[in-house]
C-alpha cells in the first residue's frame, strides 16, 4: 500500500510551533502506519544562511521590548495576512516553497505557524491543488492565522472557535482537538525508575522553564526560588540558552545538591512527571503539556499578546496561577513542604479528568482528511 504523504509546517519564531509539528508527526505514526510524515521549518529549510539572523533578531525585540510585540499583535489582531503581505514574504523569502511542495508531493500540507499557511494559502490561490489544514498552537484566535484558503483549522478550545466565526471563518472548517503535543506527556512512567535515571530525591520538586529558546531572564523569581533550597528539589530547564546555563553554573548560590541546571532536553516529559510544580513562562504548548501532565503551573511574566491570552485561560480554568507578587512563591512553597501528600494525591484524581482533552485527536482529524480527501463533515 502507498503511503499518504503528511507534510507538516513550521517556523522558528518560537520552539512551541515546531514542536506540535513533530508532535503531530509522531502522533500521525502512531495511529496509522500507512502515514508518512515530513517536518520542516520553512524559512530555515529555504534560506539556511538569512533564517537565523532574522530569529535571533525576532528574539532579541521580544526581549528587549515586549510591549512593542503586544501593541503590534493587538494592532493586527483581526487582520489577516493581506495578498501584498504575502507576496512580499514569498518573493522576498519563500520564493521556492513550490518547488519544495511540488518534489514531496503531500497529500496534505499542515501548518503550525501563521507564515507557512499564508504561503501555501497563496499558492493555492495562484491554482495549486493543496489540501491545508491550519492548526492554532495558542489559546487565542490572531487574524493572522486566518485565510480563506484553508480546508481545516484544528483549534485549542471552543472559545478559540467562537473568536474564529467572530472573524468570518465557516463553523464547518473548524474543530476543537486541543493542542497536539507529543504522545510521550500522556504516558504516565513509573516515577522511581525516573529518579534513579537523572539521579534525583523523592522529595518537593519544582521545575522552572523558559521555553525551548529558555528565557529564564526573571532573576528575581529565580533568586527567590532558590531560598527554599534545602528543602525543595529545584530543576532550571534552560534549553538552547547555553549562555543562562553556563551563568548559573558560575554562581555559587546555585551550587547546591538539590539544584539541578539542566540545558537542551528531548526529555522534558519525564522531568515533569516527577515535578510537583512547573514555574512557567505561558506559552501554548508548555501549557498544554503540562495539562497533559496534570501538573499544578505557575505563569511568570507572560508576553504581551498570546501568552496572556494562555495565562487567562489555564488560570479560569484552574489549572495555573500567575505569579502577581512573590507571596504566591511563598504560598505554594509552603503547600509543597507541608502537604505533598495531599499535592501529589489531588493531582492523580486529576488525570483521569484530563483525558477529556482527546490527547490523539488532532492526529485522528488529519488522517480522517486524508481518507476523505476533503473536509469532513461537522
Amino acid at each position: 500500500m502507498v503511503k499518504k504523504r503528511v507534510l507538516l509546517l513550521s517556523e522558528g519564531f518560537g520552539a512551541g510551533h515546531t514542536r506540535a509539528a513533530y508532535a503531530l508527526s509522531s502522533s500521525l505514526r502512531k495511529l496509522s502506519p500507512n502515514v508518512q510524515t515530513k517536518v520542516l521549518e520553512l524559512g530555515s529549510f529555504l534560506n539556511p544562511k538569512v533564517a537565523p539572523l532574522i530569529i535571533t533578531a525576532y528574539k532579541k525585540t521580544v526581549l528587549s521590548q515586549p510591549k512593542l510585540i503586544g501593541m503590534m499583535y493587538r494592532h493586527q489582531y483581526h487582520k489577516s495576512l493581506n495578498r501584498f503581505t504575502t507576496l512580499a514574504l514569498h518573493r522576498i523569502f519563500y520564493t521556492h516553497t513550490k518547488n519544495v511542495v511540488n518534489q514531496l508531493d503531500p497529500d496534505i500540507v499542515v501548518c503550525t505557524h501563521p507564515i507557512p499557511s499564508a504561503v501555501i494559502s497563496r499558492l493555492k490561490r495562484l491554482g495549486e491543488d493543496i489540501l491545508l489544514c491550519t492548526v492554532i498552537t495558542d489559546y487565542d484566535a490572531h487574524g493572522t492565522w486566518i485565510s480563506p484558503e484553508v480546508d481545516r483549522y484544528l483549534v485549542s478550545t471552543q472559545e478559540v472557535r467562537k473568536k474564529m466565526i467572530q472573524q468570518g471563518v465557516p463553523p464547518s472548517r473548524i474543530k476543537v482537538t486541543g493542542i497536539p503535543v507529543h504522545p510521550n506527556f500522556w504516558e504516565h512512567p513509573v516515577k522511581d525508575e525516573i529518579r534513579a535515571k537523572f539521579n534525583l530525591k523523592d522529595m518537593p520538586t519544582v521545575m522552572v522553564m523558559g521555553g525551548g529558546w529558555g528565557i529564564m531572564n526573571d532573576e528575581v523569581i529565580n533568586d527567590f526560588l532558590i531560598r527554599w533550597k534545602d528543602d525543595v528539589q529545584i530543576l532550571f530547564c534552560l534549553g538552547n540558552n547555553e549562555k543562562e546555563l553556563k551563568k548559573l553554573q558560575q554562581d555559587p548560590r546555585y551550587n547546591h545538591a538539590n539544584i539541578r541546571l539542566i540545558g537542551f532536553t528531548l526529555e522534558v516529559d519525564k522531568l515533569m512527571e516527577v515535578s510537583d510544580l512547573l514555574v512557567t513562562k505561558p506559552g501554548g504548548m508548555t501549557c498544554t503539556e503540562g495539562l497533559a501532565k496534570g501538573i499544578p503551573m505557575l505563569f511568570h511574566h507572560p508576553l504581551p499578546g498570546q501568552e496572556e491570552e494562555n495565562c487567562q485561560y489555564f488560570t479560569v480554568q484552574g489549572l495555573g496561577e500567575p505569579i502577581i507578587s512573590l507571596e504566591v512563591i511563598v504560598k505554594w512553597m509552603n503547600k509543597l513542604i507541608s502537604d505533598l501528600d495531599g499535592i501529589r494525591r489531588r493531582r492523580e484524581e486529576q488525570l483521569p479528568c484530563i483525558d477529556r482533552y482527546r490527547p490523539l485527536e488532532s492526529a485522528q482529524s488529519i488522517i480522517d482528511m486524508l481518507e476523505s480527501k476533503k473536509v469532513p463533515s461537522s
